[in-house]
């Protein structure tokens, strides 16, 4: 409103005017009467479950902890420069996983875009509007293994820059250009590829190539955090929503102090680049703080224990049923905490798999699990609350005995 406009509201509008003048709390004006608390999970009819598969994005992969929740809530009733969080936060989480810098991004996938938007435009403006159209960079090309060259490399791909597949650590020193500006290595397929972490460090160091690391879903343990950076990446992506339970929509990018100023430049709150609709809000970047700052002083190893006593009982019960056999496992990079794997006899127990995960999603309560083979469920128990591998281990055992009758 004009100044004269605004004279002329306030002598028609007495009790507004008065507001302005008087101690009352704005949110009191903005709110009224306090708000009665709302269920919109059961308002809005919406089915939950026990969590007994894992960290899947579909699923909403964790549940945060109350200090993040505490965290999210009360920066929520205050206005705070938004550069002034990324930068405090950022220190902090420097100082927990050992790097130069760190920035809070939209989830892991953000991460790896900004990361290497970050690489390829440096701290030059006209490059950063110029993406995804990196044609005429001098240095446009990522280097990655064959094993390595899925999935997530879309999330690189969507900054221009240009695959260059290699298997053998020969390929890879031929490999290496002019345009070459990047080295990617998928940390979950590290098994799928023949160059591990430390040669491939060796032949980008000689290089001189930036790497980047993807850890999204690679902790636990704790120490992978700061694993990778003291090894000598350039560049590290980790998911927040997931055992770290941060917020669903959090990621961390940490790395070097030049390459994380020049991923900021394509990321929020800056608008024409390509990283703008990867906001992370203020409440979303101090909750993923809270979590990580938890999660590093926790104890781990009481945690280890809670999860095999979880699957123990499960496992217990499931084998109680004549045609069942069991196995327990950890996987070796992503996800690892201790799983079952819970299989039986079709000739003993008439049950497919899909009917065995339909008949848990749709009992009371409902419980997720995963199947990956023929007459054979995979259980994780690092989702559960406190107390529900019990009901895991009843419900279980009850749909195998009535196949079984």
């Amino acid at each position: 409103m004009k100044r004269r406009q605004l004279l002329k509201y306030f002598s028609f509008a007495p009790v507004a005017g008065a507001v302005i003048g008087t101690s009352i709390p704005f949110k009191s004006v903005i709110a009224g009467t306090k708000a009665s608390k709302r269920d919109l999970v059961k308002e809005l009819g919406l089915r939950t479950f026990i969590n007994a598969a894992g960290t899947y994005t579909a699923m909403t992969a964790s549940l945060m902890h109350d200090e993040v929740l505490q965290a999210i809530s009360s920066s929520s009733r205050e206005f705070i420069m938004y550069d002034e969080v990324q930068d405090k936060v950022g220190e902090k989480i420097a100082a927990i996983c050992h790097s130069e810098a760190a920035l809070v991004t939209a989830g892991c996938w953000s991460a790896l875009v900004l990361g290497t938007a970050g690489v390829l435009t440096g701290m030059d403006l006209k490059k950063v509007a110029l993406l995804p159209n990196v044609d005429s960079f001098e240095k446009n090309e990522v280097i990655v293994q064959k094993g390595h060259n899925h999935g997530y490399i879309h999330a690189l791909t969507n900054t221009g820059i240009k695959p260059v597949e290699i298997e053998t650590g020969e390929q890879l020193q031929r490999a290496i250009t002019s345009k070459t500006a990047l080295m990617y290595f998928l940390n979950e397929s590290s098994l799928l590829g023949k160059i591990q972490h430390q040669e491939f460090l060796e032949i980008a160091k000689k290089n001189n190539i930036p790497t980047l690391i993807d850890i999204a879903a690679d902790i636990p343990p704790v120490e992978n955090l700061w694993k990778y950076n003291d090894m000598g990446f350039d560049l590290v992506c980790v998911s927040g929503g997931k055992a770290i339970r941060g917020p669903q929509s959090a990621g961390l990018l940490l790395g070097k102090k030049h390459l994380i100023a020049a991923a900021r430049l394509s990321a929020p709150p800056r608008g024409g680049n390509i990283g703008r609709g990867m906001k992370v809000n203020k409440e979303e970047v101090l909750g993923m703080y809270a979590a990580l700052d938890r999660y590093v002083k926790q104890d781990h190893d009481k945690e280890w224990k809670m999860w095999e006593a979880q699957v123990a009982v499960i496992e217990n019960a499931a084998k109680k049923v004549k045609g069942v056999t069991t196995q327990v496992t950890v996987p070796p990079i992503a996800n690892h905490t201790p799983a079952l794997k819970i299989s039986w006899d079709p000739a003993v127990v008439k049950l497919t798999k899909k009917e065995m995960q339909e008949k848990l999603r749709t009992g009371n309560p409902s419980i997720e699990v995963m199947s990956t083979a023929d007459n054979t469920i995979n259980i994780t128990v690092f989702m559960l609350k406190p107390g529900q591998e019990k009901i895991v281990a009843n419900r279980v055992n009850e749909e195998l005995v009535r196949a079984s009758a």
